[in-house]
């Protein structure tokens, strides 16, 4: 509710001048907003859930991080996404669903380019241009929705992207046990 406003038109987004650089296209309008946000993730392990009875909603399957020059900050999904796929000896091909963290329109278009993401499957429920960046808490956040939506699509892999400045990224999936 605070992110894309009722009055927003083409020409007031082209009027928005470049928040990085003088020639840059990062602005206002094609960056998220800063919201408040929670969220919380619970891991143990298998055999500690079987002996507390609880129900697993996923397998955590990888993780990895990766950088880029910091100086192209926003990009770091670029070279954890690959990590995370070898570590789990997957492809995207294998991958059904994708949460891209994207603070800015420019990063998200130059990760999915990049590392050839099917659009269909990025984001499916919006990203964070349109519900919001909670720093703090984007990793749990994107885990949580991918695994609602894992669940809801009646899917089973999802890949959590997400940049965390400096020219870091980081790359996780998730296996949803239906």
């Amino acid at each position: 509710d605070e992110g894309i406003r009722r009055d927003t038109s083409l020409d007031a987004l082209a009027k928005l001048r470049p928040v990085f650089h003088v020639q840059g296209t990062v602005t206002a309008g094609n960056s998220s907003q800063t919201s408040d946000g929670a969220a919380a993730l619970l891991l143990m392990s298998e055999e500690r859930a079987k002996a507390e009875g609880m129900q697993p909603l996923a397998r955590f399957v990888s993780f990895a991080v990766g950088g880029v020059a910091p100086e192209v900050m926003g990009i770091g999904p670029i070279a954890a996404v690959p990590k995370a796929l070898k570590l789990a000896k997957m492809t995207l091909a294998d991958i059904d669903l994708i949460e891209l963290n994207e603070a800015f329109a420019a990063q998200a278009l130059a990760v999915i380019r990049e590392l050839g993401m099917d659009e269909e499957r990025v984001n499916v429920n919006g990203g964070a241009i349109a519900l919001g960046h909670p720093l703090g808490c984007t990793g749990a956040k994107l885990t949580v929705q991918m695994l609602h939506e894992l669940r809801r699509q009646d899917k089973q892999l999802g890949l959590i992207t997400m940049c965390i400045g400096g020219g870091m990224g980081a790359a996780g999936i998730v296996e949803c046990l239906n």
